[in-house]
């Protein structure tokens, strides 16, 4: 009697060698379909970190680490309570990197590339959540607008808060329409973790925060073993933390927070368009090209509503509540800031509300490349090329720009750098011969303290006695600008470093000038701080002066 082998049988051998042939195929169909996430990140990691320290830093970036980094974390926290306005983790963070990678323009601005970084999957799977498996075209275009957009890039590469607030509320949103499609208990724990993340980040997260919370707390229309104690548990956490940071607002009290309403209403509600369209430092291009960049944006939102009306309900139904989501955590997030100003309370600052720009971005490529219609009536509601090509339209035009803020000096921060490398090589300061004092605008006061260190700001009603005085500044400068700040002192140079001004007077013997008179003759039409060196310059003496009106 004979018998056959499961391994000889005919069958069994057939499906094996189907097995083998399916493996590399189902790998290839796995690379192909994360291939473009992955060239996407490589992307925002390129234009983030490749230039990571191209700019100087700007008043804010500098007065962390001149101000409120200190040797031991509970210094810096104070210090964060008294002179910042902003919640504790980033500083937090910045204060671990600089105990490890010091406080240079790269290492205080990794934290914030990284996260930038981050954000690119995390709008990935924004993008996926809400347009659903298998299609992945609004995921790709959400990633891809993420990825170069100048308004994100800029703030991956700032050492502020901004690019970890828009990592983080990202996140939460994430968690968010996750747990609204499957209201598990981790999930719902995920949320409160993120949004916890987010609200200790940035105070500004509680606008987005708020309708995801409302949401998951009155919505019925779930599944019917909806994890009400979850629910509850996620939200009440966000609550909690939300509540422990009311102190740190009233000790913070809103420091540097008062340039907001000095600048007015109408243009800083001009500016958030204007931010998304063409980044932070994008105003010298003018209206031409935001109009360039809004004219694409504009036409894929109209074609994609057109699609959703010719599609009818039954096609957009799968889609709707996610994306209605996504649309009232953006309004959210932009309407109730403004709104709070007719009260009074008036925080408004387009800086403010990067993070929103997330679920933004997310309705943007959603609808754009929402899919078309069976039996449409024109090939532009038909086919998916239009969507695809208005949106490789506007990942191309971001990109530009992102590009040009590398090449262009004018559009970057102001480059303070270069000129303490003019002071600090100044004949008259490097021969010692010269005691020297240095009037600034407010926003180049922290910056030159950083990168000429050992000044500090003149005390108010004192004089210094001193034979060069350096102003600097920017455009425009007052009518006085090039004239002698005090008797006795001549023109020496002028200088244009990429925008900033620099005119430094000499004087052939020591002379004592007032603080008083030295603030006023400030170049430039802002507040005026005057900086002098450490104690240690013996050549730099105080003398009591109060109430002086000039030079001696």
């Amino acid at each position: 009697m004979s018998t056959v082998s499961a391994a000889a049988d005919p069958a069994t051998i057939a499906g094996e060698r189907v097995g083998r042939v399916a493996q590399p195929v189902r790998a290839r169909t796995r690379l192909a379909a994360w291939w473009p996430l992955v060239a996407l990140t490589l992307l925002a990691a390129a234009l983030r970190s490749s230039t990571l320290g191209l700019q100087s830093f700007w008043y804010d970036e500098a007065f962390t680490p001149v101000h409120v980094l200190h040797a031991s974390l509970w210094a810096t926290l104070r210090s964060v309570a008294h002179t910042e306005n902003t919640p504790p983790l980033w500083y937090v963070l910045a204060w671990a990197d600089a105990r490890v990678l010091g406080t240079g323009a790269v290492a205080l601005r990794l934290p914030s590339a990284l996260a930038g970084i981050a954000t690119v999957p995390v709008a990935w799977a924004i993008g996926r959540e809400i347009e659903g498996p298998p299609a992945r075209r609004a995921a790709v275009l959400c990633a891809a607008l993420v990825a170069v957009n100048p308004l994100f890039v800029w703030y991956s590469q700032e050492a502020r808060a901004y690019g970890l607030f828009v990592l983080t509320a990202a996140l939460a949103m994430l968690c968010f329409l996750r747990a609204t499609r499957e209201p598990t208990p981790w999930r719902m724990a995920a949320f409160a973790v993120s949004g916890a993340l987010a609200l200790l980040t940035h105070y500004f997260a509680v606008f987005l925060l708020i309708p995801m919370a409302l949401w998951l707390v009155f919505d019925r229309a779930g599944p019917p073993t909806r994890p009400t104690r979850a629910t509850l548990a996620a939200v009440g956490a966000l609550a909690l933390v939300g509540a422990a940071l009311l102190a740190l607002v009233s000790a913070q009290g809103g420091h540097g927070t008062q340039w907001i309403g000095r600048w007015p209403l109408s243009e800083r509600l001009q500016a958030i368009p204007q931010y998304y369209l063409t980044g932070y430092s994008g105003a010298p291009l003018g209206h031409g090209i935001e109009l360039l960049v809004a004219l694409p944006i504009l036409a894929g939102l109209a074609l994609g509503c057109w699609r959703m009306l010719e599609g009818g309900r039954e096609r957009y139904e799968s889609r709707r509540r996610p994306l209605l989501l996504a649309f009232a955590i953006a309004a959210c997030g932009v309407l109730i800031p403004i709104a709070l100003v007719a009260f009074g309370a008036d925080y408004l600052a387009p800086r403010n509300l990067v993070a929103a720009m997330i679920p933004v971005t997310a309705v943007i490529a959603v609808v754009i490349v929402w899919p078309g219609a069976e039996g449409g009536a024109t090939w532009l509601t038909q086919s998916a090329g239009a969507g695809i090509a208005i949106g490789a339209t506007i990942v191309l035009a971001f990109l530009a720009i992102s590009l040009d803020v590398d090449l262009s000096p004018r559009l970057q921060r102001g480059n303070w750098q270069d000129v303490a490398k003019a002071l600090r090589g100044a004949p008259a300061a490097s021969s010692g011969q010269r005691a020297r004092v240095i009037t600034t605008v407010e926003l180049g006061s922290a910056p030159l303290e950083y990168y000429l260190p050992g000044l500090h700001g003149l005390r108010e009603g004192s004089s210094v006695v001193v034979s060069e005085i350096d102003e600097t500044g920017y455009l425009p400068l007052r009518s006085s600008a090039g004239e002698p700040p005090a008797p006795g002192f001549r023109l020496l140079a002028r200088l244009n470093v990429d925008g900033l001004i620099v005119y430094r007077f000499v004087s052939p013997v020591a002379r004592t000038v007032s603080e008083a008179a030295l603030r006023e003759h400030v170049i430039t039409l802002a507040s005026p701080v005057v900086l002098v060196p450490s104690g240690s310059n013996d050549r730099v003496k105080r003398v009591a002066s109060a109430g002086v009106r000039g030079s001696a």
